[in-house]
């Protein structure tokens, strides 16, 4: 089994699938490997042609709060954060200048005036079509939380002050409730306590009778940390933090230079050294 971030990993700088990568995992795929999407977004922010792909038939998202049959749309593996938590979450970050996403059931929820302001708390450009375009507006989070029953996959902030980010961490982090991680220079992604893409990985495998030792991990950020020290291989991006490179078993080229796909060569499809 082949678990694959997508921002900073699997999807180029300009958030494409190449050419190159799509054969290279229906290749993977053909071989007898589940090849999955392993990623902090929910699953209807995966792009289509992924939650599309021949053969793909597992998704990890939110972090490994969700993981899913995509096929049949089945919950496989679900780990989720309460309302209590969430509403903790909320109250910390919207004392500072944030874009607050909460996510129920795979979906995502942005406050429409600020998501009219993307550009101001997402740093990357190439972000910007795509988070429009995935999250649904609407005029109050906190109404539209109140009006919902069931627990959330995640609460996610981006922040315009990176000072504030600092501060609002370290806050967020007295609750043991909370699992922080940071797929991006300028955001905070929340989970429920001890969610991490490493267990839902391994419980995935378990699920599908393989070892730990016959998976492999790709990632970029540290939300991808776990899984990558987790998993039997796990590769860091060359375009990697300093801490993912250092608990990696191989780094492979950088996101702009199929690397993914490069490991994928290297490690499933018997290819030697990947370049």
């Amino acid at each position: 089994m082949v678990g694959l971030d997508l921002d900073g990993t699997l999807l180029n700088s300009k958030k494409e699938l190449t050419p190159f990568t799509k054969e290279v995992i229906a290749k993977a795929i053909n071989k007898g490997v589940h090849v999955l999407v392993a990623t902090g977004r929910p699953f209807t922010g995966v792009p289509l042609e992924l939650r599309e792909f021949p053969g793909m038939r597992y998704a990890l998202t939110a972090n490994g709060a969700r993981i899913l049959d995509t096929a049949t749309g089945e919950i496989l593996i679900e780990h989720l954060l309460s309302k209590e938590s969430a509403k903790k979450a909320l109250e910390i970050t919207e004392k500072y200048d944030t874009l607050q996403e909460i996510y129920f059931d795979g979906q995502g929820y942005a406050k429409d005036e600020k998501l009219a302001h993307v550009e101001r708390y997402h740093k990357d450009c190439n972000m910007w079509e795509y988070v429009r375009a995935s999250r649904i507006a609407v005029p109050d989070i906190w109404e539209l939380f109140y009006s919902r029953e069931e627990n959330l996959d995640k609460v996610q902030a981006l922040f315009a002050d990176m000072e504030e980010r600092k501060a609002a961490w370290e806050e967020l982090s007295e609750c043991k409730d909370l699992n922080l991680v940071s797929s991006l220079k300028y955001n905070i992604e929340i989970n429920a306590a001890g969610v991490n893409k490493g267990k839902g990985l391994i419980a995935l495998g378990k699920m599908l009778g393989i070892e730990r030792e016959e998976i492999m991990a790709i990632g970029d950020g540290d939300n991808d940390i776990e899984m990558i020290t987790e998993a039997g291989v796990g590769v860091a991006m060359g375009n990697a933090e300093e801490a993912v490179k250092c608990n990696a078993d191989y780094v492979t080229g950088t996101n702009d230079e199929d690397g993914a796909a490069r490991a994928i060569v290297k490690y499933v499809l018997g290819g030697g050294e990947a370049c």
